[in-house]
């Protein structure tokens, strides 16, 4: 099996460009999208001609802003929005597919904004998301994917020096936030596959970051530990352009 996931930013926009080719030549069974920033029918509209597989999309009130969506050639057993927890689910951050033997969460974290206004509540976030996933684990085991907003460790972006604490996505808050994550039993699988490399997910447009390489890595595939042994391969898929993230890629098997 062969899922992606891939952050867009705005379903919209990457169509226009090469997505359908990209998609086509990828050819994944499970597509997980963050960040379409549409309302679910504007997101159906914009994937129409992926027929072949079921969808699914979770948009937030605010327009324009967030939501997820997941695509997928065999139709899942059901699919949940949101975590329950009122004060996060009008943001349309978190999709689940429930598959015979799992089930698969796709999530677009909270960034903390650029002052760190949302720091306070993304800790509460990082919380309420790990126990939403440990109660899924009772009943079966998970696969986690997204945007989880954070760089884990230094090798995980480009100046860490420069931007612990200051920078959105390198704070000790939520690096303290995936080290429970992964203490709550759940594995990195790019990290456990590629303990050293040095791969981004993500560059800013500005600063010819792409082009320079100054990136970040804050896109994940997460699993369960007892899944760890039926992964193929776990890859960023950095040829691919179209949006400021780029996709990356779990094989695995069921």
């Amino acid at each position: 099996m062969k899922l992606i996931s891939w952050n867009v930013n705005g379903i919209r926009a990457i169509t226009k460009k090469d997505f359908f080719e990209d998609i086509s030549k990828i050819n994944p069974d499970v597509l997980c999208l963050q960040e379409t920033k549409a309302q679910d029918s504007e997101v159906a509209k914009a994937l129409s001609q992926l027929d072949q597989y079921h969808q699914y999309y979770n948009s937030a009130e605010r327009k324009g802003y967030s939501g997820v969506a997941i695509l997928t050639k065999k139709e899942p057993i059901s699919v949940t929005y949101d975590m329950g927890v009122a004060e996060h689910d009008n943001e349309g951050r978190v999709i689940c597919a429930a598959f015979e033997d799992f089930f698969l969460v796709n999530v677009y974290v909270p960034n903390s904004g650029q002052k760190l206004e949302r720091l306070e509540y993304r800790k509460g976030w990082d919380a309420d998301f790990r126990n939403y996933l440990k109660n899924l684990e009772q009943t079966k085991t998970v696969i986690l994917c997204g945007d989880l907003n954070v760089a884990h460790r230094a090798i995980d972006l480009k100046n860490d020096k420069s931007n612990y604490n200051k920078t959105a996505g390198y704070t000790q808050v939520e690096i303290d936030g995936m080290d429970a994550m992964l203490n709550a039993g759940f594995v990195d699988t790019f990290r456990y596959f590629h303990p050293e490399t040095v791969a981004y997910t993500y560059w800013s447009y500005r600063f010819k970051a792409r082009e320079r390489n100054t990136g970040w890595r804050l896109d994940y595939f997460l699993v369960s530990e007892n899944l760890v042994e039926n992964i193929k391969l776990s890859e960023i898929l950095s040829a691919y352009y179209g949006s400021d993230h780029c996709p990356i890629q779990l094989e695995i098997k069921l």
